[in-house]
């Protein structure tokens, strides 16, 4: 038996770099498990990314990502 597969369309834009690496995930996760910030009850996911933002873990993040990040984790 012979199969012929159709090579697919290219790629119209480059892949992404991703925005956490390993590291940054790790310590994204941490602070999650920590205390959040005076004056709130827990932690939202737009305060965890304004957090990591400021702490310099990433230059930038959005709060999809970090759901992303810890959706993986459950």
């Amino acid at each position: 038996m012979h199969f012929e597969f159709k090579k697919g369309q290219p790629r119209k834009t480059p892949p992404r770099q991703r925005v956490c690496d390993g590291e940054a995930e790790a310590k994204l996760i941490a602070l999650r498990c920590g205390e959040p910030p005076a004056g709130q009850a827990r932690w939202t996911l737009r305060l965890l990314a304004d957090r990591v933002v400021e702490l310099e873990i990433v230059p930038e993040i959005s709060h999809e990502t970090v759901r992303q990040v810890l959706k993986k984790t459950s």
